[in-house]
């Protein structure tokens, strides 16, 4: 099990305990974080769960696939640091992530 922190763009921040299998996604949905939506349930097929992971965990997490490049293409102002939250599978090694959700999905 992973802590993980939302933080919504106005500030409020979630923490949330995620169980190792699921998603960064899943465990917003689960935990009702405002601003990710997940229209398309996890199948890389939509960019409702984009965020912004904290650049202090960007080099520990795996490299997005080329769906998620794609995909990422269709979402609104992305950065760098720009992840689909379906698509980062929690583990320990994850616990205390820090993940933003953008502006415009509010």
């Amino acid at each position: 099990m992973a802590k993980i922190k939302y933080i919504e763009y106005s500030g409020t921040e979630h923490e949330i305990d995620v169980a190792n299998g699921l998603t960064v996604m899943e465990g917003a949905i689960k935990n009702k974080v405002p601003g990710i939506d997940a229209d398309c349930g996890g199948a890389c097929a939509c960019a409702t769960c984009h965020v912004y992971v904290d650049e202090s965990w960007a080099a520990k997490l795996p490299q997005k696939e080329d769906g998620e490049e794609d995909m990422l293409d269709f979402a609104f102002e992305v950065k760098e640091s720009s992840r689909l939250s379906c698509q980062i599978t929690v583990d320990d090694t994850l616990d205390g992530l820090i993940v933003s959700i953008p502006e415009k999905q509010f």
